[in-house]
């Protein structure tokens, strides 16, 4: 439990570094980020504000699909909620605008984060994110492929982010290319077994 939890908390601060350092490369960002820019522009919130208020709105739309949030879904949203304003406004001290080789730098590192942040607090078993559990309840409800309902999300999110003035861009593009690759290797080291499923594997 001790392992979990740390593994969660570990898990979901990188995960807020993550957006800060897409979000600062200026580049575009991860689909729901391309969502909350937009919101936060036109509202004139802070960007954590925003990001905070469209993850308890996911965790609302649970309700209908019968999900069940864990600990770490709720952990989710307040940790990463509540992080990201501060980190980007460090993150503020960089040159602006940033040269374009350290732009796509921090691209590179920012997608590389959100792999391990993701591994880490989906490994711990503490609950899915609210909107990966807002997936995986459209599946179970529609029977359409995990891969189409995500993808039909992740357009509709960016569009409306971007008609409202989030950026979406070489960032966006690259992440929905490449997560998958970076999370799936990483995913298996860091998933914790319980205490029966370990003594099985013994036996």
């Amino acid at each position: 439990m001790a392992r979990r939890t740390v593994q969660l908390a570990i898990g979901l601060v990188l995960y807020a570094v993550s957006v800060t350092v897409l979000v600062r490369a200026g580049l575009g960002t991860m689909p729901w980020d391309v969502l909350s820019q937009g919101v936060a522009r036109r509202t004139g919130l802070s960007f954590g504000t925003v990001t905070l208020a469209i993850s308890a709105a996911v965790l609302v739309a649970w309700w209908p699909l019968r999900q069940r949030p864990g600990a770490g879904t709720v952990a989710n949203v307040l940790v990463i909620g509540f992080l990201v304003d501060p980190f980007l406004a460090l993150l503020a001290l960089l040159p602006d605008p940033l040269p374009l080789p350290a732009a796509v730098g921090l691209v590179v590192l920012g997608i590389g984060l959100n792999g391990l942040a993701t591994a880490l607090y989906i490994g711990a078993r503490f609950g899915p994110g609210p909107r990966d559990g807002l997936m995986t309840g459209l599946v179970a409800r529609t029977g359409r492929s995990t891969r189409l309902v995500r993808t039909s999300i992740e357009v509709a999110v960016v569009a409306a982010g971007w008609l409202l003035g989030g950026t979406a861009g070489f960032a966006t593009l690259t992440y929905a290319l490449v997560i998958g690759a970076v999370v799936h290797p990483l995913l298996p080291r860091f998933t914790v077994e319980d205490d029966l499923e370990a003594v099985a594997d013994e036996h």
